[in-house]
């Protein structure tokens, strides 16, 4: 299968998609880099309350075959960890826009999101 890129996200180089609501953007992995990654069989989420910038490490994501970081595509406080990941990593390879989200988290700067990646130019990157 092709890998799927959604029009209503926004993503980044690193292979990271955004879901913006309101002042929260749902941060995970795209189709393309669980694609890469291969069985991915362990999560390792951040702390709720800790506070990122745009570009530091989010988590780390680890596969069968590497160990990956995953980083923050806007500076924001993690306000929600996808605690289901713990138990089932293996759902980002399953559903990794849907049931395989990483964080929430509250945007700080709202103008880092304008500097993202649409869905027609992150097709082009990969």
């Amino acid at each position: 299968m092709a890998d799927e890129v959604r029009n209503d996200l926004k993503y980044t180089e690193t292979h990271e998609w955004l879901k913006i609501k309101d002042n929260k953007a749902t941060i995970g992995i795209t189709d393309h880099a669980q694609a890469e990654l291969t069985d991915i069989v362990f999560v390792e989420l951040p702390t709720v309350g800790k506070v990122v910038n745009k570009g530091e490490e989010l988590c780390v994501v680890e596969s069968v075959k590497s160990v990956s970081e995953v980083y923050s595509p806007v500076g924001g406080k993690i306000v929600n960890v996808n605690k289901k990941l713990e138990d089932s990593p293996e759902s980002i390879n399953k559903s990794p826009y849907d049931d395989g989200w990483l964080v929430e988290l509250e945007i700080k700067d709202r103008s880092e999101v304008d500097k993202l990646l649409d869905a027609a130019a992150y097709k082009k990157s990969i």
